[in-house]
């Protein structure tokens, strides 16, 4: 597996592991799906009966209190791995001509991030976190879930999310890789900095109730500099490559998984998130009790 002791679930596995993580004294779980079928549109992204819709319906019958927040994106849906709409090749039904074949194609993705999240929040998610970097894709949901008469449903964006190099694992074990290009079209380029503050002022002003940066320990300085500069709630992503190097390292007997783990949670909480989303999560809580006992 590429990334080390985590697994696709099937609903009711879901439902098993969600109450062993709120047993450790996790409080909340992100959730991404892979659906059976895969469309140019994500149509399944939709679809009530979707698999993250009925993951978060078990969830929240069976474990009330665990939060539930919802990965909002379109790449493990779709059968090209963008993260939306696309312009079809030329030739095909579609197709615009003024636009190169692959582009993304912004607004009608932002209709299919709002329908999505309604659906979402309707089986039950307390917070949806759309993660592609589409442009106004706050305001959309935000709208869109208002609408719908969800306004207590937060909305957690990837406000702040590079083009990096490191998210390889996750792409393999959630099967969401591009079949061509690369997603530099809407995702951050890693050598700027500046940006960061123009994409989470436009988030907060179009309702985002939390901003996020990924991934987590390449990006200290970006979150350093949000929390300096808005009085806004910052998580951080660890993401699936930052811990499956540190596991790597380990296996080969170069570093202490567990004291270099920790390190490196304790790293993004110095530099200022308020919450932090790793795939230590389990292991840090086991870790953490058991220094307080001893």
């Amino acid at each position: 597996m590429s990334i080390p002791g985590h697994f696709q679930f099937t609903v009711d596995r879901i439902v098993n592991e969600a109450r062993r993580l709120r047993t450790l004294g996790i409080p909340a779980v992100l959730l991404f799906g892979i659906p059976e079928q895969k469309d140019p549109l994500g149509s399944e992204n939709a679809r009530p009966e979707g698999i993250v819709p009925t993951a978060i319906r078990a969830i929240k019958d069976a474990v009330p209190e665990l939060v539930v927040i919802s990965d909002m994106c379109l790449c493990e849906y779709t059968d090209h791995g963008h993260c939306g709409a696309i312009n079809p090749p030329a030739g095909t039904r579609g197709h615009d001509p003024r636009l190169p074949p692959g582009y993304l194609l912004n607004d009608r993705t932002l209709e299919l991030l709002a329908e999505a999240s309604a659906v979402h929040a309707s089986a039950g998610a307390d917070i949806i976190a759309p993660s592609g970097m589409i442009d106004g894709m706050v305001g959309a949901i935000r709208k869109a879930l208002d609408e719908s008469g969800y306004q207590h449903v937060a909305v957690m964006s990837y406000s702040v999310k590079y083009a990096s190099g490191f998210y390889g694992p996750f792409r393999q074990a959630a099967e969401s890789a591009p079949a061509f290009g690369d997603r530099r079209q809407y995702q951050m380029d890693p050598a700027n900095a500046r940006e960061a503050f123009r994409e989470a002022a436009l988030d907060i002003a179009e309702g985002a109730d939390i901003l996020m940066v990924k991934p987590a320990m390449p990006s200290l300085d970006v979150i350093c500099s949000l929390r300096r500069r808005f009085n806004w709630p910052v998580a951080a992503y660890q993401v699936s490559g930052e811990y499956a190097m540190l596991h790597a390292a380990a296996a080969n007997g170069w570093l202490d998984l567990k004291s270099c783990a920790l390190e490196s949670l304790t790293s993004i909480r110095r530099a200022g998130a308020d919450l932090i989303i790793s795939y230590f999560a389990a292991d840090a809580a086991r870790w953490l009790e058991r220094r307080s006992v001893e």
